[in-house]
């Protein structure tokens, strides 16, 4: 099966919506790729830079390569705020696979993005800032990532 690394670094997010008005707000995302929950990762929780929160955290994943080549699978990034009754949730950023890779393409394969972060339909107020890089296009059989990196795995 064809595949690929993809590296998505998240930087930060900036005018972020305060959902808390009595407390600090502690930021962390949650980020998937495709329909499947079981990519989902998180980032450290930003506990000082409350509507401007940076984290600088990496994520590393393995992609089949016929997420590149249609538009129907995409990146999550959720965003929320923690709190001790259950996270709030502060809004999210869409965007397809595909639209990634043909924007990095000419680049080398990698770029620096900022997506506004919406909330529903409708764009909230913010924004989020990530780099990410495509690695190249390698043949993996099942088999063996399974049991090499069950734990980056996609295809």
């Amino acid at each position: 099966m064809d595949c690929r690394r993809f590296e998505i670094t998240l930087i930060s997010a900036s005018d972020l919506d305060d959902v808390r008005k009595l407390f600090k707000m502690k930021v962390h995302a949650r980020v998937s790729i495709g329909s499947n929950p079981d990519t989902e990762k998180r980032t450290p929780t930003d506990t000082h830079g409350e509507i401007n929160p940076a984290w600088n955290f990496s994520m590393k994943y393995t992609i089949s390569e016929s997420m590149i080549q249609y538009p129907n699978d995409m990146l999550v990034i959720k965003l929320y705020c923690q709190r001790k009754l259950g996270d709030r949730y502060i809004g999210e950023v869409h965007t397809s696979m595909k639209e990634l890779y043909e924007y990095a393409y000419p680049n080398g394969g990698s770029a620096v993005m900022n997506y506004p972060v919406q909330k529903g339909s409708a764009q909230s107020q913010g924004l989020l800032r990530f780099s990410y890089r495509f690695g190249e296009k390698v043949m993996v059989d099942k088999l063996v990532l399974a049991e090499t990196i069950a734990g980056w795995s996609m295809c």
